[in-house]
């Protein structure tokens, strides 16, 4: 006999003792739906009415997952690799480190910038916002997502943003 006492707990009651059954968290249940597509080629071939499923979404979220993940990596091995202090007599091997830490450093600031992004586009997946416009609330567009999964707005509305801020300078 199963019992559920609250959201995330339940008991199994068996013919002897009643056992706790293991408490179901949202990763475990958030498992990938069965035609979660694997390839981005499987993605584009499915039908427009399925715009935005499970399946997609899921697609996305472990695609944007995977993006973050790499991010963070990045960042650890920047901060490893700047604690190194390499003593180098020679002014320019010094200068030439110097740059080497402060492109290293730039390449981690647009991808701290990223990550931030990231996050609002998995927090969109949880909202079920994801994949549409946030001005004009159409479809972004299954090929705009896998080339920018961090996309918010439709081509067109990306395209009419930048000619504001080239024109007025916003």
């Amino acid at each position: 006999m199963l019992q559920i006492h609250g959201k995330n707990e339940m008991t199994v009651k068996t013919a002897t003792k009643t056992v706790a059954a293991p408490k179901v968290t949202k990763a475990a249940s958030s498992k990938a739906p069965k035609d979660t597509p694997s390839t981005e080629a499987e993605l584009l071939k499915m039908a427009d009415k399925d715009y935005m499923n499970a399946a997609q979404l899921d697609f996305f979220r472990q695609k944007l997952l995977t993006l973050k993940d790499d991010i963070l990596k990045n960042a650890s091995e920047t901060t490893e690799h700047l604690r190194e202090n390499i003593l180098v007599p020679d002014p320019a091997d010094r200068a030439t480190i110097e740059e080497e830490h402060a492109l290293e450093l730039r390449t981690r600031d647009r991808e701290r910038k990223l990550l931030k992004k990231v996050e609002q586009a998995l927090a969109r997946i949880e909202s079920a916002d994801y994949g549409w416009c946030e001005e004009t609330g159409e479809p972004i567009g299954l090929s705009r997502l896998i080339a920018r999964p961090t996309a918010n707005l439709s081509l067109e509305a990306q395209e009419r943003r930048e000619l504001r801020q080239k024109l007025f300078g916003e």
